[in-house]
């Protein structure tokens, strides 16, 4: 024990991350105990809240409303997000592992977090929790997990938790911000979530900048069995992003509109993608990073305008620029944030997650200006932007400006939160592997014998954003 391991770890730390889950979850109990509790319709009680509500069925209760989009929101958290970002050669146990460990760490915060802000009780005291608390709570997750998009390879699992510790708790914060107090409409969470954790994440990622990471620069890349793993996350985030931009918007025409504009703007974004790839090559080959991530590009940027009357042919207006735009980046934009801005992102998370999202957010702010009574008609004006309450009197061209007030207020808190939470996880106190050994499983995870046996003579692959660049210069 008094030698440091191959991998640059110091030992001293090494029981950090058990220590760390097991006082978190202690932690998590005691306060679920003090605070959490179940809400009407998951209440045993249920029984004498249909009779005193004149409710008839069971049917009536939210969970049969909203599970379906639950389960498929949660399969793209755990699956579609863990599988996305295996396309390193030799860090798919830690693309999935770490993906699983940060959002059963952080969505047990996020029903805390979020109860304090959206649902305490004032009498009791108490969080009441139903199945929309559930799906709020991954949204909150998937915010830390884009995030982790941007360092992926390059922290420590205890970083990690860091990470989102603060992220979710940030998160929270925007979030009552923009949806309670400036009444911004987000359904799919464009500015609230893609926004955010992307430029959250690069800002980490930019605080934690290593000079000397060309020394893993062998282990920076894909083979072909990786990228089709992480098409596998691909497809599953894709087919499922219609119930992740309508899950929580209101039963009936929004909730329909919604998946029909985002299942239009998907479709747009991959025949848009696929023809930029091809035309950024003389050769007319595909890029296989555009397909896995710029496809999924109109599915984010239509999380704010979702269940707005953006009519289908604006949603497909909107998947074919992002496709553009988000193709583009990783073409041109990446390579320049790494070498002048000095932001190392390694899933290239602003090109789908932070520029969508402020496209998302322009978006939205331009169709709720343009919004009128002869589009909508009265009630479904009322409806769709909830002029209601202290909001009744709000007039749409104002309502935009809102919207736009909250795509502001979710970068800044991206761009500043990352940046104090990126100095904190710079301390040299976390384990983070050694500049040589970053995006490499045997850092932190048990290996099977043939592949430690062969891990020191794995030839160099071409980068994850330039496949074909390399090869037309390698001819």
């Amino acid at each position: 024990l008094t030698q440091p391991p191959p991998w640059g770890i110091n030992t001293n730390i090494r029981l950090t991350l058990p220590v760390v889950c097991f006082v978190w979850q202690i932690a998590m109990i005691i306060l679920f105990g003090v605070f959490i509790r179940y809400d009407e319709e998951s209440d045993a009680h249920w029984v004498e809240t249909k009779a005193h509500d004149n409710i008839t069925s069971d049917i009536e209760n939210d969970f049969y409303f909203r599970y379906p989009s639950f389960q498929d929101v949660h399969v793209m958290i755990f699956v579609g997000f863990g599988f996305l970002m295996t396309f390193l050669k030799r860090y798919s146990f830690g693309a999935v592992g770490f993906n699983f460990l940060i959002a059963s760490f952080g969505l047990q915060w996020a029903l805390l977090m979020q109860g304090w802000f959206h649902s305490l009780d004032p009498q009791t005291g108490k969080i009441f929790i139903g199945i929309e608390s559930l799906i709020n709570a991954d949204f909150c997750v998937a915010g830390c997990l884009i995030a982790y998009g941007a360092v992926l390879g390059k922290v420590s699992p205890v970083q990690l938790l860091v990470m989102t510790l603060f992220g979710v708790t940030l998160f929270a914060v925007e979030e009552y911000i923009i949806l309670n107090l400036l009444h911004a409409r987000d359904a799919g969470g464009s500015m609230v979530i893609h926004t955010f954790g992307g430029y959250y994440g690069l800002s980490i990622s930019r605080v934690l900048y290593r000079p000397n990471l060309h020394q893993s620069k062998r282990m920076q890349g894909s083979v072909y069995h990786s990228d089709t793993f992480a098409m596998i996350g691909t497809l599953f985030l894709w087919m499922f992003w219609p119930s992740f931009n309508s899950a929580i918007t209101d039963h009936g025409d929004g909730q329909h509109r919604a998946v029909i504009n985002t299942y239009l703007g998907l479709a747009s974004t991959v025949l848009t993608t696929v023809a930029i790839s091809s035309l950024s090559q003389k050769t007319g080959k595909l890029d296989m990073v555009h397909i896995q991530n710029s496809t999924l590009a109109g599915g984010v940027a239509l999380g704010t305008a979702a269940e707005f009357m953006i009519s289908p042919y604006g949603a497909l207006i909107v998947g074919f620029f992002c496709g553009i735009i988000s193709t583009m980046g990783y073409i041109f934009i990446s390579p320049f944030l790494e070498k002048t801005l000095k932001i190392q992102d390694t899933c290239g998370i602003h090109n789908l997650h932070a520029m969508p999202g402020v496209i998302g957010g322009i978006v939205g702010a331009i169709t709720a200006a343009a919004a009128s009574e002869s589009v909508y008609g009265k009630q479904g004006l009322i409806n769709t932007f909830d002029f209601t309450g202290d909001f009744k009197d709000r007039t749409v061209l104002t309502q935009g400006g809102y919207q736009a007030a909250g795509m502001c207020v979710s970068i800044v808190f991206g761009v500043v939160g990352g940046a104090i939470v990126g100095s904190i996880l710079k301390l040299p106190i976390w384990g983070d592997p050694a500049d040589q050994n970053c995006f490499d499983d045997e850092v932190y995870w048990e290996l099977p014998d043939e592949e430690e046996e062969h891990q020191g003579s794995i030839p160099p692959i071409l980068e994850y954003n330039n496949h074909m660049i390399h090869k037309q210069q390698d001819l």
